[in-house]
């Protein structure tokens, strides 16, 4: 069996993501309801029972909501860098001591048949971080919630298969949009979340010549939309040198309907 995944969710109001190999069923972050992630998970035809392991990437409740519920409903581990476990405990509820684990950055661990590896990323919490799916060869990374991709990213996230990627905003309907100052400055940050453009500019120095999807990630609902930022990526990637087309696919992500379960 090939590495199976689906962004179920991703967005300002929630974000998870599912990713499968016959041996292993993990789960990145839950931050919808219970009953919102077991709606997902039904929409790809599977279930929370199945799962592994949730891995936290950070404790923002867009990431969280639905962690320790699924924990404790389905006995699921939950794995997390210590200082992340530090922030979210509070706001997970009870969670037996037999499912916590700590899973450190710029570490590799074995699941089973897929080998995960976490990095660092640029964001206003306590030490985010994503993650890098390795499977027989296969490669799927994993990076939002950052305010820039530096080179160390760049050079964990190179050459992968999958890319799902943070899209975040239009400069533009940033700038003229409702936020104060203070939250578009924020947003703007190197702690804050990468623009359509930036992202287009990063993914055109990892894109390598293998059959590459690319999937656009962590939309603002105030500022940016689907056609936009798809857009914006695809006619940058294209100036970078990048053509989208049969062996550089561009997809998009939904807050509230899944990806389709596909096969790298």
């Amino acid at each position: 069996m090939s590495l199976k995944f689906s962004v179920l969710a991703s967005g300002s109001t929630g974000n998870a993501i599912y990713v499968a190999t016959e041996k292993q069923r993990i789960l990145v972050d839950a931050g919808l309801s219970g009953k919102a992630m077991e709606e997902l998970f039904k929409k790809i035809d599977c279930c929370p029972s199945e799962l592994d392991a949730i891995l936290v990437s950070h404790e923002h409740s867009d990431h969280i909501k639905g962690v320790g519920i699924l924990a404790r409903k389905y006995d699921i581990p939950i794995y997390a860098n210590e200082k992340t476990w530090q922030a979210m405990e509070g706001h997970l509820g009870k969670v037996s001591l037999d499912q916590k684990f700590v899973f450190r950055m710029e570490e590799t661990r074995a699941f089973g048949d897929l080998d995960i590896e976490s990095f660092g990323v640029s964001h206003d919490a306590a030490e985010p971080m994503f993650y890098v799916f390795h499977h027989e060869g296969k490669k799927l990374s994993v990076i939002t919630d950052t305010g820039y991709v530096s080179d160390r990213m760049k050079g964990t996230i190179k050459e992968s298969d999958v890319y799902i990627f943070e899209s975040n905003h239009d400069m533009n309907m940033l700038r003229m949009g409702k936020y104060p100052w203070s939250v578009k400055r924020r947003i703007l940050s190197d702690v804050g979340h990468v623009s359509n453009e930036d992202a287009a500019i990063a993914l055109a120095e990892v894109i390598g010549t293998k059959k590459t999807r690319v999937y656009l990630a962590h939309l603002s609902k105030d500022n940016n939309m689907k056609d936009l930022a798809h857009l914006t990526v695809k006619q940058t990637l294209a100036e970078q040198g990048h053509e989208v087309g049969d062996d550089l696919r561009l997809f998009d992500t939904d807050p509230a309907k899944p990806t389709e379960l596909v096969a790298v």
